[in-house]
């Protein structure tokens, strides 16, 4: 067991409909020693390729997103779920659809941070079906750029979005993928 499914199982929450709240550490209050070494993980596993970008989706990716960027010396993009008066210029947009949150939103990046020279590891707290990162990959592609691989911190492995990620043909690296939870007992079972 690494790490991160220690602290899944020691401080991690199963919820009804196949929530896993991770509030406490990761995605509400955030320990930044966690995120560091998963930034060193991170780092370890992409080792190698010319990264110069990460980006991730508002919100809850941007703590991770920030941490591992310091591994490899690079900026953060978060793509952003609406538009606002201090974004200007043209944008890339996508449509994603948010598991935990059962809706739509279209998520969007300046043109200005995001381009054909922009070699993007794509970082996010979680995967479920995989609709946010297809977005985010439809706006690196848009933009020209390359999509050197995806990190994530948890993936939920009994739902299609991992599979559907790795059958496009990126690199995707999940620290804990998780293949079974009972909201009964708080059981929860991790990929070996």
């Amino acid at each position: 067991m690494n790490f991160l499914e220690e602290r899944i199982m020691k401080d991690g929450i199963v919820k009804e409909g196949n929530v896993l709240k991770v509030d406490s550490f990761l995605n509400h209050q955030m320990d930044i020693g966690l995120f560091d070494e998963m930034g060193a993980e991170f780092k370890k596993r992409f080792e190698g390729k010319p990264i110069n970008k990460i980006v991730t989706i508002e919100a809850s990716g941007i703590g991770i997103a920030c941490v591992v960027a310091r591994h490899f010396n690079v900026p953060v993009v978060f793509a952003k779920k609406s538009k606002s008066i201090n974004i200007d210029g043209d944008m890339y947009v996508a449509e994603v659809e948010s598991f935990t949150h059962k809706c739509k939103n279209q998520v969007i990046v300046s043109k200005k941070f995001l381009g054909e020279e922009d070699h993007v590891l794509i970082i996010d707290d979680f995967l479920a079906n995989g609709c946010a990162l297809q977005g985010l990959i439809s706006i690196v592609n848009e933009a020209g750029g390359t999509v050197e691989g995806i990190g994530i911190a948890i993936e939920k492995g009994f739902q299609v979005g991992g599979q559907v990620i790795r059958n496009l043909g990126y690199q995707l690296e999940s620290l804990a993928i998780v293949d079974g939870m009972d909201a009964a007992t708080g059981k929860i079972e991790f990929r070996k």
